[in-house]
């Protein structure tokens, strides 16, 4: 296996834990999760040979011909294109995103009085599901059946990680509505946070901090001892990671074209 910066490193690992296969192809790896085919980052390449990246076309080619069914372009990067041109002449716009991690626990902040947090467990997972449907209904990024299909086939797949002890998800409830949660799996000694996201009405209360501090402490009683987190280089919550003691190291990019979903299409358009 090549060597691979801790964002991707951890990616993969979570990658494996979760069933999908992953295969060499020398200058580039191919991911598979056939349990979860509308998983556009579960069924993507990696290059793994930074001379190659400006090839653009290259690994469009390979993406195609490694998943010709699928309506999406999904491309793991090592570095930033210094030809950005060429990626764009495929609709493409690769993103930065950056790593962030720390080898002592993060620090843990107070839970605002009127929310209470807990991890998700029986009926959790179904309103885990429906505040994704629902953000998806507010957006319409995604058509909205191939999105409840991902949803629903990531919700089993996250609980299939959790029985195992692989994994646990926290969310921060007011009263019985499940308004912010988080994912955080072991990855051998190195735990990887996932999906960190709060319903825009409960933004800038200290959910997701509160959050974060609650899955270390969970990851660092079963043998962590470094937690590693994913975010947009122009993320705002970049701060508040830092503000917990995260530092960056290697980032990772992104080339990624959505399927194209015109949401005034009546058969498309979400409830």
């Amino acid at each position: 296996m090549h060597e691979v910066s801790l964002g991707w490193q951890t990616d993969l690992a979570i990658l494996r834990h979760t069933g999908s296969t992953i295969e060499d192809h020398d200058d580039h790896l191919v991911v598979r999760s056939p349990h979860n085919p509308e998983f556009h980052w579960g069924n993507c390449i990696f290059v793994t040979d930074e001379s190659l990246v400006d090839d653009a076309p290259r690994w469009v080619d390979a993406f195609h011909l490694a998943f010709p069914e699928a309506t999406w372009v999904a491309i793991g990067l090592t570095r930033m294109p210094a030809d950005r041109n060429a990626w764009a002449e495929q609709g493409m716009f690769p993103e930065l995103d950056d790593v962030l991690s720390v080898d002592r626990l993060p620090l843990q902040t107070p839970l605002a009085p009127e929310y209470t947090a807990r991890r998700l467990d029986g009926t959790d997972w179904e309103h885990s599901v429906l505040r994704a449907i629902q953000e998806n209904k507010r957006t319409a990024e995604y058509e909205p059946r191939a999105h409840e299909r991902f949803v629903r086939a990531q919700i089993q797949t996250r609980r299939a990680l959790c029985d195992r002890g692989d994994a646990a998800f926290f969310g921060a409830f007011a009263g019985d509505a499940l308004v912010a949660e988080l994912g955080i799996v072991r990855c051998g000694s190195i735990a990887r946070y996932q999906s960190v996201d709060t319903d825009v009405d409960h933004r800038r209360r200290g959910l997701a901090a509160h959050l974060l501090g609650l899955a270390a402490r969970w990851a660092g009683e079963r043998g962590c001892r470094q937690w590693v987190i994913v975010t947009g280089a122009t993320n705002p919550a970049g701060r508040l990671y830092r503000r917990l003691g995260f530092q960056p190291g290697t980032g990772i990019v992104q080339a990624y074209r959505p399927p194209v979903f015109e949401p005034s299409d009546p058969l498309a358009q979400p409830d």
